[in-house]
Protein backbone atom coordinates (compact mmCIF):
# COMPACT_ATOMS: atom_id res chain seq x y z
CA UNK A 1 0.00 0.00 0.00
CA UNK A 2 2.98 2.52 -0.07
CA UNK A 3 2.60 2.95 -3.81
CA UNK A 4 0.51 4.72 -5.52
CA UNK A 5 -0.65 2.81 -9.67
CA UNK A 6 1.32 4.61 -12.18
CA UNK A 7 3.10 7.21 -9.48
CA UNK A 8 6.96 6.31 -8.66
CA UNK A 9 8.18 5.84 -4.75
CA UNK A 10 10.07 9.32 -5.25
CA UNK A 11 7.08 10.86 -6.28
CA UNK A 12 5.45 9.48 -3.46
CA UNK A 13 7.72 10.43 -1.43
CA UNK A 14 7.69 14.06 -2.59
CA UNK A 15 3.72 14.24 -2.33
CA UNK A 16 3.90 13.58 1.18
CA UNK A 17 6.79 15.88 2.14
CA UNK A 18 4.34 18.83 0.29
CA UNK A 19 1.51 17.72 2.22
CA UNK A 20 3.42 17.45 5.45
CA UNK A 21 4.78 21.36 4.61
CA UNK A 22 1.36 22.44 4.62
CA UNK A 23 -0.33 20.45 7.69
CA UNK A 24 2.76 21.23 9.77
CA UNK A 25 2.61 24.63 8.74
CA UNK A 26 -1.55 25.29 9.27
CA UNK A 27 -1.25 23.28 12.44
CA UNK A 28 2.02 23.11 14.18
CA UNK A 29 4.09 19.96 14.93
CA UNK A 30 2.22 18.95 17.63
CA UNK A 31 -1.34 20.21 16.48
CA UNK A 32 -0.35 17.76 13.51
CA UNK A 33 -1.27 14.10 13.20
CA UNK A 34 0.36 11.48 10.96
CA UNK A 35 -3.81 10.83 9.61
CA UNK A 36 -3.75 14.56 8.61
CA UNK A 37 -0.39 13.92 6.57
CA UNK A 38 -1.54 10.90 5.24
CA UNK A 39 -4.78 12.50 4.61
CA UNK A 40 -3.87 15.48 3.04
CA UNK A 41 -1.56 13.39 0.51
CA UNK A 42 -4.61 11.30 -0.34
CA UNK A 43 -2.81 8.15 0.54
CA UNK A 44 -3.37 5.81 3.79
CA UNK A 45 -1.09 5.88 7.33
CA UNK A 46 0.13 2.38 6.24
CA UNK A 47 1.64 4.52 2.71
CA UNK A 48 3.11 6.71 4.62
CA UNK A 49 4.94 4.38 7.02
CA UNK A 50 6.17 2.88 4.03
CA UNK A 51 8.10 6.13 3.45
CA UNK A 52 8.53 7.69 6.91
CA UNK A 53 9.28 6.29 10.22
CA UNK A 54 7.85 9.19 12.46
CA UNK A 55 5.69 12.20 12.64
CA UNK A 56 9.49 13.45 13.56
CA UNK A 57 11.48 12.17 10.50
CA UNK A 58 8.40 13.99 8.13
CA UNK A 59 9.23 17.15 9.82
CA UNK A 60 12.56 17.38 9.33
CA UNK A 61 12.70 15.55 5.65
CA UNK A 62 9.98 18.81 4.50
CA UNK A 63 12.54 21.13 6.03
CA UNK A 64 15.47 19.63 3.86
CA UNK A 65 13.19 19.10 0.42
CA UNK A 66 12.09 23.06 1.57
CA UNK A 67 15.19 24.34 2.04
CA UNK A 68 16.15 27.32 -0.66
CA UNK A 69 19.30 27.11 -1.13
CA UNK A 70 19.60 31.18 -1.68
CA UNK A 71 23.70 31.54 -1.23
CA UNK A 72 24.27 28.83 -3.78
CA UNK A 73 21.98 29.84 -6.60
CA UNK A 74 23.10 33.28 -6.17
CA UNK A 75 26.98 31.88 -6.42
CA UNK A 76 26.42 29.42 -8.85
CA UNK A 77 24.24 32.05 -11.13
CA UNK A 78 27.09 33.93 -11.22
CA UNK A 79 30.39 32.64 -9.63
CA UNK A 80 31.92 36.08 -10.12
CA UNK A 81 29.77 37.92 -7.25
CA UNK A 82 31.60 38.87 -4.47
CA UNK A 83 30.45 37.06 -1.14
CA UNK A 84 30.14 40.65 0.31
CA UNK A 85 27.25 41.38 -2.43
CA UNK A 86 25.67 37.97 -2.08
CA UNK A 87 25.08 37.93 1.73
CA UNK A 88 23.47 41.74 0.93
CA UNK A 89 21.07 39.88 -1.77
CA UNK A 90 20.20 37.44 1.11
CA UNK A 91 20.33 39.54 4.18
CA UNK A 92 17.85 42.31 2.54
CA UNK A 93 15.44 39.38 1.83
CA UNK A 94 15.20 38.55 4.86
CA UNK A 95 12.61 40.96 6.28
CA UNK A 96 10.13 40.38 3.48
CA UNK A 97 10.23 36.47 4.37
CA UNK A 98 7.45 34.48 3.86
CA UNK A 99 7.93 30.81 2.78
CA UNK A 100 7.45 27.69 3.75
CA UNK A 101 10.63 26.91 5.11
CA UNK A 102 10.06 29.59 7.38
CA UNK A 103 7.15 28.04 8.90
CA UNK A 104 9.18 24.25 8.98
CA UNK A 105 12.37 25.63 10.52
CA UNK A 106 10.09 27.56 13.51
CA UNK A 107 7.95 24.24 14.19
CA UNK A 108 11.23 22.34 13.86
CA UNK A 109 12.94 24.52 16.21
CA UNK A 110 10.31 24.87 18.73
CA UNK A 111 9.54 20.92 18.21
CA UNK A 112 13.07 20.22 18.94
CA UNK A 113 13.00 21.97 22.30
CA UNK A 114 10.82 19.42 23.59
CA UNK A 115 11.76 16.19 21.67
CA UNK A 116 14.77 14.24 21.52
CA UNK A 117 13.61 12.61 18.19
CA UNK A 118 12.88 16.24 16.44
CA UNK A 119 16.12 17.08 18.20
CA UNK A 120 18.71 14.93 16.91
CA UNK A 121 17.89 15.46 13.38
CA UNK A 122 17.65 19.40 13.83
CA UNK A 123 21.46 19.46 15.07
CA UNK A 124 22.76 17.85 11.90
CA UNK A 125 20.37 20.05 9.57
CA UNK A 126 21.59 23.01 11.60
CA UNK A 127 25.18 21.66 11.61
CA UNK A 128 24.90 21.55 8.10
CA UNK A 129 23.41 24.91 7.21
CA UNK A 130 26.55 26.23 9.72
CA UNK A 131 29.37 24.30 8.09
CA UNK A 132 28.31 25.54 4.81
CA UNK A 133 27.90 28.85 5.83
CA UNK A 134 31.58 28.78 7.85
CA UNK A 135 32.98 27.83 4.30
CA UNK A 136 31.87 30.61 2.56
CA UNK A 137 33.07 32.49 5.15
CA UNK A 138 36.33 30.90 4.76
CA UNK A 139 36.52 31.47 0.99
CA UNK A 140 35.57 35.19 1.68
CA UNK A 141 38.53 35.65 4.15
CA UNK A 142 41.11 33.55 1.54
CA UNK A 143 39.61 36.73 -1.16
CA UNK A 144 40.60 39.05 1.43
CA UNK A 145 36.88 40.29 1.32
CA UNK A 146 36.26 39.45 4.86
CA UNK A 147 38.66 40.05 8.15
CA UNK A 148 40.66 36.88 8.19
CA UNK A 149 40.74 37.50 12.20
CA UNK A 150 37.36 36.90 12.67
CA UNK A 151 35.79 33.42 13.52
CA UNK A 152 33.85 31.85 10.55
CA UNK A 153 32.23 29.19 12.97
CA UNK A 154 30.60 32.51 15.03
CA UNK A 155 29.70 34.32 11.92
CA UNK A 156 27.96 31.31 10.37
CA UNK A 157 26.47 31.57 13.90
CA UNK A 158 25.16 35.42 13.62
CA UNK A 159 24.05 34.55 9.96
CA UNK A 160 21.77 31.69 10.81
CA UNK A 161 20.45 33.69 14.11
CA UNK A 162 19.39 36.42 11.68
CA UNK A 163 17.75 33.91 9.04
CA UNK A 164 16.09 31.80 11.38
CA UNK A 165 14.70 35.19 13.48
CA UNK A 166 13.60 36.58 10.40
CA UNK A 167 11.03 33.06 9.98
CA UNK A 168 9.61 34.46 13.62
CA UNK A 169 9.98 37.95 13.64
CA UNK A 170 8.21 38.57 10.00
CA UNK A 171 7.05 41.64 8.54
CA UNK A 172 3.24 41.85 9.34
CA UNK A 173 4.71 41.62 13.25
CA UNK A 174 7.10 44.01 13.03
CA UNK A 175 7.97 45.70 9.96
CA UNK A 176 10.88 47.70 8.59
CA UNK A 177 11.51 49.85 6.00
CA UNK A 178 13.60 48.11 3.28
CA UNK A 179 16.43 50.75 2.61
CA UNK A 180 16.90 51.71 6.49
CA UNK A 181 17.85 47.87 6.70
CA UNK A 182 20.16 47.51 3.84
CA UNK A 183 22.09 50.20 5.32
CA UNK A 184 22.34 48.28 8.80
CA UNK A 185 23.17 44.85 6.47
CA UNK A 186 25.71 47.79 5.13
CA UNK A 187 27.32 48.96 7.55
CA UNK A 188 27.64 45.14 9.30
CA UNK A 189 29.26 44.05 6.10
CA UNK A 190 31.74 47.18 6.59
CA UNK A 191 32.39 45.98 9.70
CA UNK A 192 33.33 42.58 9.00
CA UNK A 193 35.06 43.43 5.74
CA UNK A 194 39.41 42.72 6.00
CA UNK A 195 39.50 46.28 4.74
CA UNK A 196 38.32 48.21 7.65
CA UNK A 197 40.63 46.12 10.12
CA UNK A 198 43.56 48.32 11.31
Amino acid sequence: MGRIAGVTPAETRERLLRAAAEVFAKHGYDGTRVADIAAAAGMSNGALYTHFDSKAELLVAALHAHAQPMLAGLLAADPNRSIRDVLLIVGRSLPRRQDTHGHLIVEALVAARRDEEVARPMREHVGQRAASMADLVRTAQAGGELDPALSPDAIAHFCLLLAMGSALLTADLHPVDDEEWAALLIRVLTALSATEHH
